[in-house]
């Protein structure tokens, strides 16, 4: 019998170290629409690979957007962040641009520092910083981050605003409202997006943004398309 307790406490451990972290959904996946004018223009999609004390967060965004079916607008990013004891520890992507512009971004803890790359060429940053990730909400309450797109840090500044109420689909939810800015990088084409964010239970069901570089200032919506399903 003591075995046996000692062996469910050690299960019920691992499971809260991993619940700390971020939800983390049943199908180890979420997926979201990014919507521009009434259409859907790409997605964006994570999926959460857990192996005991590890998990490495996988997402992919894919934009395309078409002018009389002839290509206008793209933008591609994929990361894998990885996560251990609750820990930040390393990360692997890649993002392309509109333009020319394309990033390898590499990662990871090293010798009490976190050793990484991208846009500003190498970079020791402390061991503690998290990646600029809207799923974990637990970054909201970061003086700075680590920009995933791009390999760099950015200040944030966070305002929490009344709950709202959302739709996503057909059904209607009290989410929690947020309003997220972050610095920009000399290297930038253009100020960082204000990003307005909603969460319920602790998980982004969605965010809006309109790109600076848009002449038209549409908004684009990222949104959950498997919530409540």
């Amino acid at each position: 019998m003591r075995y046996l307790l000692i062996i469910v406490v050690l299960i019920c451990l691992n499971f809260s170290i991993k619940a700390e972290i971020f939800p983390i959904p049943e199908d180890n996946e979420v997926s979201f629409d990014v919507i521009r004018k009434n259409k859907i223009i790409g997605n964006l999609t994570s999926k959460f690979i857990i192996n005991n004390d590890t998990i490495v967060l996988h997402s992919v965004l894919d934009i395309k957007v078409k002018i009389l079916f002839i290509p206008a607008y793209k933008f591609f990013q994929e990361t894998k962040e990885t996560w251990k004891n609750n820990e930040f520890i390393a990360i692997d992507g890649f993002t392309d641009f509109e333009d020319d512009r394309e990033y390898k971004i590499d990662g990871m803890d090293k010798d009490g520092v976190f050793s990484a790359s991208g846009m500003d060429g190498k970079l020791e940053l402390d061991v503690n910083i998290v990646p600029l990730n809207y799923w974990n909400k637990k970054m909201l309450k970061e003086n700075e981050v680590f920009d995933t797109q791009k390999g760099i840090v950015r200040k944030i500044e966070v305002e929490k605003l009344d709950d709202e109420q959302i739709k996503i689909k057909k059904l209607k939810v009290v989410a929690e409202k947020f309003i997220f800015n972050a610095s920009k990088n000399p290297k930038d084409k253009g100020p960082f997006p204000t990003y307005t964010l909603w969460y319920h239970n602790d998980e982004l069901l969605k965010m809006e943004f309109i790109n600076p570089n848009d002449k038209k200032q549409y908004v684009i919506s990222i949104i959950r398309n498997d919530w409540g399903l």
